[in-house]
């Protein structure tokens, strides 16, 4: 039974590693452009598997920001896993918490997508594990492949791919801002914040970033709720 829905899982879980490809692809170049061995490129995905996390530490590393300030931007923008991972365990059935735990570990915006709209009873474990292996070992492999072929490319192209790394935020954050004005206005609000320290020069580039993107989610919540009150 447990091997039948792990099979399932990886089955429900391939369209992520096919999604994963280019994701993962270029992380491994753009890492291989920022001074990371493949070791350590490697490691960021095995440690973090977080997408957008590890695309803005590249950011920060490139800009030599002081790596407890890369492990405080990691956290803010990984907390809806909290959030994510609470709503999945009442989807799933009762098991030991070291290994929901280990699932837990797993969860990202496209796993938590595939779990949370199965259909039905309660999942597995067993279900949950193949969704997030086929996942976690696609998005490793996939780095893995990405930095060796980053490796390979003249050194300047290696160079050019640093504009990659922003035309790839701008990919991520377009497609959600429409129709959406409550993205777009966290976008626009913390870009001001955020450039009003690059220019004024008071804060560095990490604290920056963290600071603008908290002040511009707690405004915007702050509205939100102003004015549904009204």
């Amino acid at each position: 039974m447990g091997g039948r829905e792990f099979s399932a899982g990886i089955k429900a879980g391939t369209s992520i590693a096919i999604g994963y490809f280019p994701i993962a692809l270029t992380f491994g170049l753009l890492a291989k452009t920022t001074g990371l061995s493949l070791w350590e490129a490697t490691a960021m995905s095995i440690f973090v598997f977080a997408g957008a996390a590890q695309y803005i530490s590249l950011t920060l590393i490139t800009a030599g920001v002081a790596p407890a300030v890369i492990v405080l931007n990691t956290f803010i923008v990984n907390i809806r896993h909290f959030l994510m991972t609470a709503s999945l365990n009442e989807k799933m059935q009762p098991d030991d918490r070291w290994k929901k735990a280990l699932y837990a570990f797993g969860i990202t915006d496209e796993s938590f997508s595939v779990l949370a709209t199965q259909k039905g009873n309660k999942l597995s474990t067993a279900f949950a594990a193949g969704v997030i292996v086929i996942a976690y070992g696609s998005w490793i492999i996939f780095t893995a492949v990405g930095h060796l072929i980053g490796a390979n490319l003249p050194q300047f192209l290696q160079a050019s791919m640093s504009i990659a790394l922003y035309a790839m935020f701008v990919g991520l954050l377009v497609p959600s801002m429409r129709g959406n004005r409550k993205v777009v206005s966290l976008a626009v609000i913390a870009g001001l914040v955020n450039s009003f320290f690059y220019f004024t020069e008071w804060l560095s580039t990490g604290w920056a970033i963290m600071v603008s993107t908290l002040a511009s989610a707690i405004f915007i919540e702050w509205i939100s709720r102003k004015g549904v009150k009204a």
